[in-house]
C-alpha cells in the first residue's frame, strides 16, 4: 500500500537573486505540487547551529500522498519545464525522503 512520504528540503540559495528566482520556481510549481497532492509545510531559516553544521538558508518538508505522486510530478513535462527555475536559484541542496518516527516501536 502507498503511504505518504515527506521530503526534507534544504536550500543554499544563490546570493544574488537566488531568493527572488526561488519564489518564481514556487510560484511556478504550486499548481503542479496542488496537482499531485502535496503540502508544503513551514518554512524554516536557521538562526544559529548549536551542535553540528548545518547552515542552509532554508529548509521545509513537503508531504506527498505516495512516492508515486512525487516521482509522476518531477517526471512530468510541465515540471521538466520549470526545473531550470530551481537550479538557476540555488547553489547547492539535500532533498531527502522521510517518514514519521515511531519511538516506541523503536524499542
Amino acid at each position: 500500500m502507498d503511504e505518504p512520504i515527506y521530503m526534507l528540503n534544504a536550500l543554499w540559495l544563490k546570493k544574488d537573486g537566488g531568493a527572488e528566482k526561488y519564489l518564481e520556481y514556487g510560484a511556478a510549481a504550486r499548481p503542479l505540487l496542488a496537482k499531485a497532492g502535496a503540502e508544503v509545510q513551514e518554512n524554516y531559516a536557521p538562526e544559529q547551529s548549536l551542535i553540528g553544521d548545518f547552515d542552509p538558508d532554508v529548509f521545509f518538508m513537503v508531504r506527498y500522498p505516495s512516492m508515486d505522486a512525487f516521482k509522476t510530478m518531477i517526471g512530468s513535462p510541465e515540471y521538466q519545464k520549470i526545473l531550470h527555475l530551481r537550479e538557476e536559484a540555488i547553489d547547492n541542496s539535500l532533498l531527502i525522503r522521510c517518514k514519521p518516527y515511531d519511538w516506541n516501536a523503536s524499542r
